[in-house]
């Protein structure tokens, strides 16, 4: 094939702390190649770097947010704090570049036209290599939350994607150049940009699109596990229909179908599904931790969340968004989350405004809108 007609090479980099940057990545990679006709491929970083580094990074991450959240927020404050020329953050860079020399290699071997990174990680890498001159090609990143941390300020890059005015904003304010600055919003797959049919998702779960159905999407610290908090909502004086997720804990699956058979015609326990936009586009109400990707599927359909458990920096800012913007709620414990699906379902007119809210909010079109630009 001619150069010329080659198609665009795309490259999409994400690390596997947490499942919010691949998702994204995903969701860019999907609509290069559906609307732009597009080569994309899409790399977990952690693919390419020692299994020591990688359990360092990831699995001391997700244990850290999970079992010792305090000492996150602490780790999240400081690292956002510290200049990057001081003594720590130039080890910690030089340690990240030792241990992932394979991946410059791996992108030599594939000559992409364009990489966009959906985590700061490969950012700080390849601005390096960029200046060095290992990698020709622009480099852009993609921010996947609310809020703006001090790694992910990244300077001399092609581009920076933004979820919102006031993440642009806090990129401006920490000295990045405001003409390649650009609000997106957060890349999520193009099912949640096409029009789906309330009534005809409800039958395909065996819901009755005429009664109220809530989307519980998740346990942990504060509400309890899936099971319990599912049976604590149960308990309530209602008349509303739950979903629950249990994605892929068949133990929890199994948990849950028990109770839905206490409560039958109430409770749908449901496993891993690759179309959860169908299940949100049914749903009135959605109970989740507020992840950076979770939050933006929910607010391009329009669709309320009740939060909890946040995780500090990140998820809180995510959270803070909602609250401020009128659609969402926060539930600290099991009782405040009851308390406020009973207030919510007892307020119709309040349940529509946060609807209104976050459809408002919702930025559907966000991968497509990055790789206008991009490709521009």
């Amino acid at each position: 094939m001619p150069e010329a007609a080659r198609p665009r090479r795309v490259l999409l980099l994400s690390v596997s702390a947490g499942a919010g940057h691949g998702r994204a990545a995903e969701a860019l990679a999907a609509v290069a190649t559906a609307a732009f006709g597009a080569q994309a491929q899409h790399w977990d970083v952690m693919d390419y770097v020692p299994s020591a580094f990688r359990k360092l990074y990831t699995d001391f991450y997700l244990r850290l947010v999970d079992k010792f959240p305090a000492l996150w927020a602490q780790l999240y404050r400081i690292t956002d704090e510290t200049p990057p020329d001081a003594a720590t953050a130039r080890l910690r860079r030089a340690v990240e570049r030792l241990n992932a020399r394979g991946l410059q290699q791996a992108i030599a071997d594939y000559a992409p036209d364009v990489i966009i990174c959906t985590h700061f990680l490969p950012a700080e890498l390849l601005a390096r290599a960029q200046q060095r001159g290992r990698v020709s090609c622009p480099i852009h990143v993609q921010v996947t939350d609310f809020d703006l941390h001090a790694l992910w300020v990244v300077q001399d890059l092609a581009g920076y994607f933004a979820a919102s005015e006031e993440v642009a904003a806090r990129m401006r304010a920490r000295g990045l150049p405001a003409q390649r600055i650009h609000v997106s919003g957060i890349p999520i797959m193009p099912a949640f940009a096409q029009p789906l049919d309330r009534a005809a998702c409800a039958a395909e779960a065996g819901l009755d699109p005429q009664r109220p159905v809530l989307l519980l999407m998740g346990g942990g610290a504060g509400v309890g596990a899936l099971d319990e908090a599912a049976a604590g909502l149960l308990a309530l004086e209602a008349d509303f229909q739950l979903v629950a997720l249990a994605g892929r804990n068949e133990t929890m699956l199994a948990r849950l179908r028990e109770l839905a058979a206490r409560h039958p015609g109430r409770l749908f326990p449901q496993g891993f599904t690759r179309t959860i936009e169908r299940l949100m586009a049914c749903a009135d109400l959605a109970i989740s931790k507020p992840g950076g990707l979770t939050t933006s599927e929910c607010l391009a359909l329009g669709l309320p969340m009740i939060v909890f458990a946040p995780i500090p920096g990140q998820e809180e800012r995510n959270c803070d968004y909602l609250l401020e913007n009128g659609a969402g709620l926060k539930a600290v414990d099991a009782t405040a989350l009851e308390y406020r699906v009973r207030a919510l379902l007892a307020d119709p007119a309040r349940l529509a405004a946060m609807r209104a809210n976050a459809r408002r909010l919702g930025r559907p079109e966000a991968a497509r809108a990055v790789l206008r630009q991009v490709f521009a």
